[in-house]
Parts: C-alpha cells; sequence; structure tokens
C-alpha cells in the first residue's frame, strides 16, 4: 500500500463500519475517551478523523492542552481505526506503542485527530495521526503500532 492511500473495501463495508461504530460507541461509554469527550467523526478504510475538546478534563495545570490527553486521542483514533480493517475478521487491535511530540500549545477550543493508517500487516498496523487546532495549525504528530490478535470471543 502507498503511504496516504485508502483501500478498497466490499460493498455493503461502510454501512457495516457505521454500525460497527455505534457498537463501539456504546462498548466505550465508560473509558477514557469518553471521559475526555472524545467523538470518532469520521471512518474509512485506513482512516479515522476524532474530535477532541480542550477543556478542564483536557487541561494540565497550566491551563493548556495536557500532552497525555493528546495521546490518548491518538491512540484512540488508531484503536478504532485496525479494529474497523479487522473486526469482522475475527480478530481484536491492541496498541503495543505509541508516541506523540507535541508542537503547539492549546487553551480552549477543540482539537481533531487524523489517523491514516502507514503499513497494514497481518499482524500488526501502524498509524500516523496528525492532531490539530481549530485554525488547522499542527498541535501534536505521533505514532501508534497495534498488535492483530485473534479475539477469543469469535474462536466460539
Amino acid at each position: 500500500m502507498v503511504r496516504g492511500e485508502l483501500h478498497t473495501v466490499p460493498v455493503g463495508y461502510f454501512r457495516c463500519m457505521e454500525e460497527e461504530i455505534t457498537r463501539l460507541r456504546a462498548q466505550s461509554a465508560h473509558t477514557i475517551g469518553a471521559q475526555l469527550g472524545i467523538e470518532i467523526t469520521r471512518a474509512e478504510a485506513g482512516y479515522v478523523e476524532g474530535t477532541m475538546p480542550v477543556d478542564h478534563r483536557t487541561h494540565q495545570p497550566y491551563g493548556l492542552l495536557h500532552g497525555g490527553a493528546s495521546v490518548v486521542l491518538a491512540e484512540t483514533l488508531g484503536s478504532v481505526g485496525s479494529h474497523l480493517l479487522v473486526y469482522d475478521q475475527g480478530k481484536l487491535a491492541v496498541g503495543v506503542e505509541v508516541n506523540c511530540n507535541h508542537l503547539r500549545g492549546v487553551r480552549s477550543g477543540t482539537v481533531t485527530g487524523k489517523a491514516r493508517i502507514e503499513h497494514q500487516g497481518g499482524r500488526m498496523h501502524v498509524w500516523l495521526i496528525t492532531i490539530e487546532d481549530e485554525k488547522g495549525r499542527k498541535v501534536a504528530s505521533g505514532r501508534l503500532t497495534t498488535m492483530i490478535i485473534p479475539n477469543p470471543e469469535a474462536q466460539g
């Protein structure tokens, strides 16, 4: 796959993806992503976008967006992206490495994360994530590696 290229997917994939995103939202109601106000706003094969508010939940003591909150957004987007690529194969995606460079401070508003798959192997995915402020300025840049494992519930 070429960097930035989206995968060709079968007919009906996006309908199933919307159903799976709805299920994921319900399943994630009491997770860190929900606590931070993360919302998935767009999902395609190999690409996921989401937003996160910059407010008291995501601030560090100086009133700026906490770097850890940016990491949570990055890991959430990449993990959701990997999940959507493998869930119908009876597999799960778990994060094994995440890093993030914090490039600009943000005090309020909303940040948007955009995750693109860099590598899609059978056992490992690598995602590149960019986080931007409301003016489109890059706030953070990250990378997430997920490991693809069998879903024990699907082994039935």
